[in-house]
């Protein structure tokens, strides 16, 4: 999960405070100093840190019910959402729409101008690229292997050194498109050559909106450099990306927020379809363990065959499922990303203490799986009851695994089969209840996602 050191670090901090039989303003200025460690040390601007906790601390202590654990939470939550500024998206008004990414050398605006096509793809937006990086070499072809990946196409010359003529020579070529994304050249500092380059570009191209893309390892030059570029090229809004692969990314995020640049997007992983539109509320609601059920079923609607997904999905829910509808299923997870990063959009699983250790080696157990279920005959997938001692053993042979594997994808099988059965005739309800996971209505209902009650 992003920023998952703070999102442990918080959550802790309040399930100490509601811990407590009594909860005075004693408890409730250990809580604050937490919460300002846990900011602190997620790169967030100090003064920041201390003029949000001082606004959380007012509200708890002026609310009458501030014992109240769920009252507690809320402000929580609320502050947070508030100190991250509001969402914003992209509207597609006019055809074709252009956009302009800009930012510093090793960014990774290459990257995300590939992530970003993929995403508006999906949309059902025809969409191309625009490479536009014309000094560093071999940008072009970065930005052709990058759109081979995301499955848009890439307009470009190796050969060209002038940005504007490339904008001019592929005119009519990404004319045809409903959206096109601009990759321009980064510096190593935000310098007036820079600018001079980008305002060219920009008379040239006709951006209708500027995107600049800021890593999330930055920390607080961030908010000067995301000024900076509001500045001078009136940009509409921040990507942030590399928000995985750092704990310190709230530095950005405030940052950008308080700069008045909107977050649009943050880049979450390394894979091509790791971007997601950056929502205060979702967002913070997975920081603080309750999860995100909407980012997860936008995911899902990118990422699979819905009418293919709901027929499988009946088949399991009806137990009359067989190896060929578990090969799907374990397939669109695999889409959908690692299992820690699934639970963590699941309210009331995402605040949990995970054992990553048992997860990675499920992950691992689900390719195994797959390997063994190509080894099998369409026979074998239609009809599971047919592996005997023998055709178990050829599996093992012949997917490189061991009898021991094939045995376990077996008991998984059955093991499945026969919740799903158990599941039938009203008992699905009475799982979840049991499980913890209910539907949050309110955030009055957050301590219960939180598994604080």
């Amino acid at each position: 999960m992003v920023l998952d050191n703070l999102g442990s670090a918080l959550r802790s901090s309040m399930k100490k405070l509601v811990s407590k039989v009594l909860i005075d303003k004693k408890a409730v200025d250990e809580f604050i100093k937490d919460i300002q460690k846990a900011l602190i040390s997620a790169d967030v601007d100090v003064k920041l840190v201390f003029e949000l906790t001082k606004k959380i601390k007012d509200r708890i202590l002026e609310d009458k019910s501030f014992s109240k654990k769920e009252q507690i939470i809320r402000i929580v939550y609320e502050e947070l959402v508030s100190f991250l500024g509001t969402g914003s998206s992209i509207s597609f008004k006019k055809k074709p729409y252009k956009i302009l990414l800009v930012g510093l050398f090793g960014s990774g605006k290459t990257t995300t101008a590939g992530k970003l096509g993929l995403k508006i793809k999906k949309k059902g937006y025809k969409t191309c690229l625009l490479a536009l990086d014309t000094y560093r070499a071999a940008a072009v072809k970065q930005l052709k292997q990058v759109g081979k990946g995301a499955g848009v196409t890439v307009y470009g010359s190796e050969k060209e050194k002038k940005a504007k003529k490339v904008v001019k020579d592929f005119k009519d070529d990404w004319a045809k498109f409903d959206v096109v994304i601009g990759d321009s050249a980064g510096r190593d500092a935000l310098d007036k050559s820079l600018i001079k380059e980008v305002k060219d570009i920009s008379k040239e191209f006709k951006p209708d909106e500027v995107l600049l893309v800021i890593p999330a390892d930055i920390g607080q030059s961030a908010r000067k450099q995301a000024e900076a570029f509001k500045e001078a090229l009136k940009i509409n809004g921040v990507i942030i990306s590399k928000l995985d692969s750092t704990a310190k990314g709230g530095g950005a995020l405030t940052a950008c927020a308080v700069s008045g640049a909107p977050v649009k997007f943050v880049g979450v992983g390394e894979g091509v379809s790791d971007l997601e539109s950056f929502k205060p509320e979702n967002f913070v609601s997975r920081l603080l363990g309750m999860g995100d059920l909407e980012t997860l079923l936008e995911k899902a609607r990118e990422e699979l065959d819905e009418d293919k997904m709901k027929e499988v999905g009946e088949r399991f829910l009806s137990g009359k499922f067989n190896f060929l509808d578990l090969y799907e299923q374990l397939s669109a997870m695999g889409k959908l990303g690692s299992m820690s990063k699934l639970l963590s959009f699941i309210p009331g699983i995402g605040g949990m203490k995970l054992p990553m250790d048992k997860l990675n080696i499920q992950e691992e157990n689900v390719k195994k799986f797959k390997v063994i279920m190509d080894s099998m005959t369409l026979a074998e997938l239609e009809e599971p009851k047919t592996l005997n001692r023998s055709r178990i053993e050829r599996l093992a042979k012949g997917s490189g695994t061991s009898v021991g594997d094939v045995r376990e994808l077996i008991k998984q099988y059955n093991t499945m089969k026969n919740m799903m059965k158990k599941m039938q005739g009203g008992n699905l309800k009475k799982m979840m209840k049991k499980l913890g996971i209910k539907d949050m209505k309110a955030l009055e209902d957050m301590a219960s996602g939180m598994g604080l009650q």
